[in-house]
């Protein structure tokens, strides 16, 4: 029987540009929306409270919490579910799963109902994002890869930094169930598009069916991912020498610990550790463990700084956002040639030290008193830079460091380590929060300080990404 992408040749070249491009739109669409949520929510947990008064404020960035870790647990072992399912099916349920819990947390009654379905929501965009660069990939000749990953990079790039821009026009226009609603539509037409991508390989007759991912693995993932984010963020508060403190961490390293020795024997582990042994593949997720820390913690406190201290509405925060996000598009589209030609070295080194000097210029130059045209907006658009080009060369160094068979679960590993460098790059910033006067400038310091000492990490491990 003639494989998808024989009868695409065979069809003639227009064609099988035409199914690359929709193939392309599809991928980075999913791509698209699974990052949105991770920042959407950035401008609507101080219009929660008004909604859930009980729950204070600090309990209430939960909500962006509990999708980062979903989203990171469940990443890992997304590329050993796209080979059991399918990566089309996958993709399918994915948006399924996401889009029923976008509307389960925009209709939410209670704060723990709107917990569950962020956790849910998070599962669904975990399923999209390995299943949606192995869709790219599998049909993708080598020499078109890096330009690939560029297109689909730049669509995760775009819509994280765009998330607090469009958060805070919908929170602004119509309150925080908004944020959530709006992505209904746009779930309903991404499922709506997986029947166009061709179905998959045809697993040959006698051929093995592949095994079912560590259920017990993943879920111990997700435990100690959630527990070590609860100590974190919540050690300030108790004391560090605190009981509570000392057995959330502890219950997040040890699950953790459990998992990868699991996964060194387990015949489908959560964790691929072996992949690991690529060296360039190893550095790639170190650093983006390192990276995720500053990205999701360095949105976020952007989001706080320009509500709590210049005083600006969410709708002026989100547009106070946009040429980041704008410039974040631009330099992710435009560095998958970059890549190609140089590797993905120079390509992350470049960004991490553009963003370092962004963080520098704020921490030397803001103030109380509100800058936009002179600080906000250049720096902010270098920030874009930085993010656009990190994005661009470390997925593609995670991806093309490890054979094509293994791309989805490459990049669910990558995706992974940004993912979780995130959780507890919030749950960080927070424990540096706590205690200070949200409306001073000089509380917000030491998080672009973190920010900037974890770039300088970063950029130690990335030095040793190889083309």
């Amino acid at each position: 029987m003639a494989s998808t992408s024989t009868r695409t040749a065979a069809a003639g070249p227009h064609a099988s540009a035409r199914s690359s491009t929709a193939v392309l739109a599809i991928a980075s669409g999913a791509a698209f929306l699974a990052m949105l949520d991770a920042t959407v929510a950035n401008l609507a947990v101080a219009d929660l409270h008004s909604d859930f008064p009980a729950i204070a404020i600090g309990d209430l960035s939960w909500v962006i919490t509990i999708y980062a870790i979903t989203f990171a647990a469940l990443l890992a072992p997304g590329g050993r579910f796209a080979d059991l399912l399918g990566r089309r099916a996958l993709l399918a349920g994915g948006a399924f799963v996401f889009t029923t819990m976008s509307l389960a947390a925009a209709v939410a009654p209670t704060f723990g109902i709107l917990l569950v379905a962020r956790g849910l929501q998070g599962a669904g965009a975990a399923a999209m994002i390995p299943a949606s660069l192995a869709v790219i990939l599998a049909d993708t000749p080598p020499e078109r890869r890096a330009a690939a990953i560029g297109a689909w990079s730049a669509a995760g790039a775009l819509a994280a930094a765009a998330g607090p821009t469009i958060g805070g026009a919908l929170v602004d226009a119509a309150g925080w169930r908004a944020v959530f609603l709006i992505t209904v539509p746009a779930g309903i037409a991404l499922l709506a598009a997986t029947r166009l991508l061709p179905p998959g390989e045809v697993r040959p007759e006698g051929a093995p069916r592949p095994r079912t991912p560590d259920l017990l693995g993943t879920l111990l993932l997700a435990g100690g991912v959630g527990s070590l984010a609860l100590g974190v963020s919540r050690g300030a508060a108790w004391g560090w020498g605190d009981v509570r403190t000392l057995v959330a961490i502890a219950g997040g390293l040890a699950p953790v610990a459990i998992v990868l020795g699991r996964s060194r024997s387990h015949p489908a582990p959560a964790v691929e550790v072996w992949l690991w042994r690529s060296r360039t593949f190893a550095l790639a997720n170190l650093a983006s463990l390192i990276y995720g820390a500053v990205l999701f913690s360095w949105l976020l406190v952007g989001v706080l700084f320009l509500t709590q201290v210049w005083g600006y509405s969410p709708l002026e925060t989100g547009l106070a956002m946009t040429p980041g996000a704008v410039s974040a598009a631009l330099v992710a589209l435009g560095c998958g040639p970059l890549v190609a030609r140089h590797g993905p070295r120079p390509v992350v080194l470049i960004g991490l030290a553009t963003l370092a000097a962004a963080g520098v210029w704020v921490v030397l130059a803001v103030e109380d008193t509100p800058a936009f045209v002179a600080l906000w907006l250049p720096a902010g658009t270098l920030v874009g830079v930085g993010m656009g080009a990190i994005a661009t060369g470390m997925s593609s160094a995670a991806a093309l460091s490890v054979a094509p068979a293994q791309f989805a679960a490459g990049v669910g590993l990558n995706q992974a380590a940004r993912a979780v460098g995130g959780a507890l790059g919030v749950a960080a910033m927070a424990t540096i929060l706590r205690g200070t006067d949200p409306a001073a400038a000089a509380s917000y310091l030491g998080v672009y300080e973190m920010c900037i000492v974890l770039l300088g990490a970063a950029a130690v491990v990335s030095w040793g990404l190889k083309r």
